[in-house]
C-alpha cells in the first residue's frame, strides 16, 4: 500500500408506509434479541463483544419493526424506560439513536420494546467521545463522564501533499488534471459545466468556506452537521472543516468552480452541500452516516458523495447483532434518501482487497483495539456495498504512457461488487492550508469524479431517477480490458464486467449526451 494511503476515509428503494414490515424491506430475517440467524454463505463471523459498562455513556441506534409513528413512539419510550435518553429519532425510516450509562441497556430496552423493536446495536466499542448534545436532557448532563478527544486529528489520504452552451476557458492549473481528461469531463465541458438546480452532497470532514475555488458554489443553507451524537446541527459554521481536509480536497474533484482561479471540477456549474459526517478525531459512526443520508433525502439533494467507510469495523456482519442493527439503520436512511431521489457515489476502498471474495479483517474495531477477524459474504463494507450505492474503484496513470490508465495498487476491487472505475491516483484539488492546492490519493479521490459525472448527468436530464442514472452509468462507462496491478488480487472477468473496473471507466462526455 502507498504511503499515506488510509484505509477507512474513503474520504435501493425503500417504501416507507403505515404497516411496512422490515421484511418487507430487504431479504434479511430479523428479531429484537439477537442479529438475524439463516445460512451463510461461508463460516460464522467471528463474533467482537462490545462493552458497555455502567457509568459509561454508550451510543445506540434501534430499528422499529413496522415503520410506523406508533412502532416509534413504543420504541422511545422503551428506551426512557430503560433509563436512555433518545438523541434522535428518523420516523421516516423507524430509526432511533439513544444514548444510555446502563450496563444491561440493550437487555432491558428489549424486554420493554418487545415486538416493537426489530434489532438494537451499540454504534462503538468506546463511549461519546463528543458527549450527549445540548437539549437533550440527560442524568449524566451532556458532554459530562467522557474519556479525552483522541489527538489523532487528521486521517485523510495525502501523498504530498445545463446551460447554454459556452466556449471554455481554462483556468490556470487546468493543463495538470489530467483525470478530467481521463474521464472526459474537459469534452463535456465543451457542452455544459453543469446546472446551478443540481446540489450534491458532499457527506465528509467537511468544505472550506472560504476557498477561492469553492466558496460559490457552497449550499450554505443546505450544509450540516452531523457529528453531535448523530443529531443535525445547523449552526452557521457546524459544517466547517476543523481538524481535516479530506472533504475540502473531494468537493474541489465535484465542483470546483471555473472562475479563472486554480482548478476545475468535474461538476464546475453545480451547487455542494457540506453534509459533515466525520468527527474531529476522525470517525465516521453509524449514527453520523444515518443522519446524513436522511438529511440528504430531507433537503432535496440529487446526489451524494461517500468517501469513507462507516466505523468502527471495515465489515459489517449480519450474525453479529451490534453490527446488524447499524447495518440496518444505514441501509434503511440509503434507501429512503434514494426513494426521494438522491443518487449515491461511494468509494470502493484502499485495503488492496477482493470484495468478492472475504475471509478476513484485522483492522475492527478501528476505535479500540482491532482482532483478527473471520468474516463471511454477509460482512458488507458499508455504504459502499449497500444496494443501489455505486462503488468506485481508483485508477492511476503509467507513468511512461500518459493517459492509459491501471488500478491503483491499494484500491480494493471484486467482481460484480465494482460498478466503475475513476481517477484516484495524485489527484490535484482544493486544500485548506492558505486556501490551496495539494495532491492526495485513495479510492476516497475517485469517487467524487463519479459523483461530479451522476452530478452532470442530473444537469441534463433532471427526470432521470437514481436508478436510470446509475443504469446509465454502467453502461456508458468505457469497457476495459484487465491489467496487471501492482498489488493484490489479480483481475478476472471479461472486458465488459471485471473485478478491477466493473463496467469501465466513467465517462462523463456520454453522461451530458
Amino acid at each position: 500500500m502507498p504511503s499515506g494511503v488510509n484505509r477507512r476515509l474513503r474520504v435501493a428503494t425503500l417504501a416507507v408506509a403505515t404497516g411496512l414490515t422490515v421484511a418487507s424491506l430487504a431479504a434479511i430475517g430479523s428479531g429484537a434479541s439477537a442479529a438475524p440467524t439463516g445460512a451463510l454463505d461461508g463460516p460464522p463471523s467471528t463474533p467482537v463483544p462490545i462493552s458497555t459498562p455502567d457509568g459509561v455513556v454508550s451510543s445506540y441506534l434501534l430499528n422499529t419493526k413496522i415503520v410506523n409513528p406508533g412502532q416509534v413512539r413504543l420504541v422511545e419510550r422503551a428506551v426512557r424506560a430503560a433509563d436512555g435518553v433518545v438523541v434522535q429519532t428518523w420516523p421516516q425510516i423507524g430509526v432511533i439513536v439513544a444514548h444510555s450509562d446502563q450496563a444491561d441497556f440493550r437487555d432491558q430496552v428489549r424486554a420493554l420494546a418487545g415486538h416493537a423493536l426489530e434489532s438494537v446495536g451499540a454504534t462503538r466499542t468506546v463511549s461519546v467521545l463528543e458527549g450527549t448534545p445540548e437539549g437533550v436532557p440527560a442524568p449524566w448532563g451532556p458532554g459530562n463522564g467522557q474519556v479525552g478527544k483522541s489527538s489523532t486529528a487528521d486521517r485523510e489520504a495525502d501523498t504530498t501533499g445545463a446551460e447554454a452552451t459556452l466556449a471554455v476557458t481554462p483556468d490556470p492549473r487546468e493543463s495538470e488534471q489530467w483525470d478530467l481528461a481521463m474521464i472526459k469531463a474537459d469534452q463535456a465541458h465543451e457542452i455544459t459545466d453543469g446546472s446551478s438546480d443540481v446540489v450534491v452532497g458532499v457527506l465528509d470532514s467537511g468544505i472550506d468556506p472560504d476557498h477561492p475555488d469553492l466558496a460559490a458554489n457552497i449550499d450554505v443553507a443546505d450544509s450540516v452537521n452531523c457529528t453531535d451524537a448523530g443529531r443535525p446541527d445547523t449552526s452557521a459554521t457546524g459544517w466547517y472543516p476543523t481538524t481535516s481536509d479530506h472533504g475540502t480536497h473531494v468537493a474541489g474533484t465535484i465542483g470546483a468552480a471555473r472562475n479563472g482561479t486554480g482548478i476545475v471540477g468535474v461538476a464546475p456549474g453545480v451547487k455542494m452541500a457540506s453534509v459533515k459526517v466525520v468527527s474531529d478525531e476522525g470517525f465516521i459512526y453509524p449514527e453520523f452516516a444515518v443522519c446524513g443520508f436522511v438529511w440528504a433525502g430531507q433537503h432535496g439533494m440529487d446526489v451524494t458523495n461517500n468517501s469513507y467507510y462507516v466505523d468502527p469495523f471495515m465489515f459489517y456482519c449480519e450474525d453479529q447483532a451490534d453490527q446488524y442493527a447499524a447495518k440496518e439503520a444505514v441501509r434503511r436512511a440509503v434507501a429512503w434518501s434514494t426513494d426521494k431521489g438522491v443518487v449515491h457515489a461511494a468509494a470502493a476502498g484502499n485495503s488492496s482487497y477482493d470484495l468478492a471474495n472475504k475471509t478476513t479483517d484485522d483492522t475492527s474495531p478501528d476505535d479500540s483495539t482491532p482482532i483478527v477477524r473471520t468474516i463471511n459474504s454477509e460482512c458488507d463494507d458499508i455504504p459502499t456495498e449497500l444496494d443501489g450505492v455505486v462503488t468506485v474503484s481508483s485508477l492511476e496513470r503509467f507513468p511512461t504512457t500518459g493517459l492509459e490508465n491501471r488500478l491503483s495498487g491499494f484500491s480494493n476491487r471484486g467482481l460484480g461488487v465494482i460498478d466503475v472505475a475513476a481517477p484516484g491516483s495524485r489527484i490535484l484539488s482544493t486544500i485548506v492550508t492558505n486556501n490551496g492546492y495539494g495532491l492526495k490519493s485513495g479510492t476516497s479521490m475517485a469517487s467524487p469524479h463519479v459523483a461530479g459525472v451522476l452530478a452532470l448527468m442530473k444537469s441534463v436530464h433532471p427526470d432521470w431517477t437514481p436508478a436510470q442514472m446509475v443504469e446509465k452509468l454502467r453502461a456508458q462507462a468505457d469497457d476495459h480490458a484487465c491489467v496487471v496491478a501492482t498489488a493484490g488480487a489479480p483481475c478476472v472477468g471479461t472486458d465488459q464486467d471485471n473485478s478491477y473496473y466493473g463496467e469501465g471507466v466513467v465517462d462523463a462526455l456520454d453522461a451530458v449526451q
